[in-house]
């Protein structure tokens, strides 16, 4: 006996439809998306439905919609932050599950974020300096949330200096997870401090435009956060 298949939802599908069209090239951001009145024709499904699959596909950052005169549905110009909350939720999941963990998240940082201190040192414009020292944070507060997102902020302010949307995209979802940390929320007396001075100097370093400096201070950095 052969199982029936359960066909999506017709806005699921729409909405497939749709965003094979964006991420194929044939809808380039900016561009705008045919009117709702003409996708119920094409489609052959109700307006709801439409506006369903819409609304689906702006949740995904994909599209953005506009009201008035001129307003319409738009493949949205891709942003790194946004992109990278679908792959934030995925490492959620993953960590959650008990599928990775501190050292995993930490092998992989390693990865990106020591070359990517060097590229920021290499590439840097006084915008990504006063993003960085905008991160900075005062070791001595007794707010550890404030401090965890602080910390998160300045590795992705230094993964945004090196002028590839790829970093941002790929390691902004690493600091988001390990900012859960448990391990982290309860971190030894003096670990603030150690954190904020290792900032300070990688700072110093991307500002002196010295590459080599730079990837050697991000690589002690992460030694210290994995001697936890």
């Amino acid at each position: 006996m052969t199982g029936s298949t359960v066909r999506p939802p017709a806005y699921q599908q729409l909405a497939d439809e749709l965003r094979n069209e964006i991420t194929s090239g044939r809808l380039q951001p900016g561009e705008r998306l045919p009117p709702e009145p003409e996708l119920c024709v094409r489609t052959g499904v109700s307006r709801s439905t439409v506006r369903e699959a819409l609304r689906l596909l702006a949740s995904q950052h994909l599209i953005v919609t506009t009201r008035g005169v001129t307003g319409g549905s738009f493949v949205a110009h891709p942003d790194a932050a946004q992109l990278a909350d679908s792959l934030t939720t995925g490492l959620t999941l993953l960590n959650n599950a008990a599928e990775i963990g501190l050292a995993d998240l930490l092998e992989l940082r390693r990865a990106l974020e020591v070359p990517a201190a060097g590229l920021a040192a290499a590439r840097r414009t006084d915008q990504h300096l006063a993003e960085i020292r905008a991160t900075l944070f005062d070791p001595g507060l007794d707010e550890v949330g404030v401090m965890i997102q602080a910390h998160a902020d300045f590795h992705a302010a230094v993964a945004k200096a090196t002028a590839n949307p790829l970093f941002e995209l790929v390691t902004r979802p690493l600091y988001q997870v390990e900012c859960g940390s448990e391990l982290i929320e309860a971190a030894p007396d003096g670990y603030w401090r150690r954190i904020d001075a290792d900032h300070r100097e990688l700072l110093a370093l991307i500002e002196a435009r010295d590459p080599e400096g730079a990837t050697g201070a991000a690589r002690r950095h992460l030694d210290f956060v994995a001697s936890l």
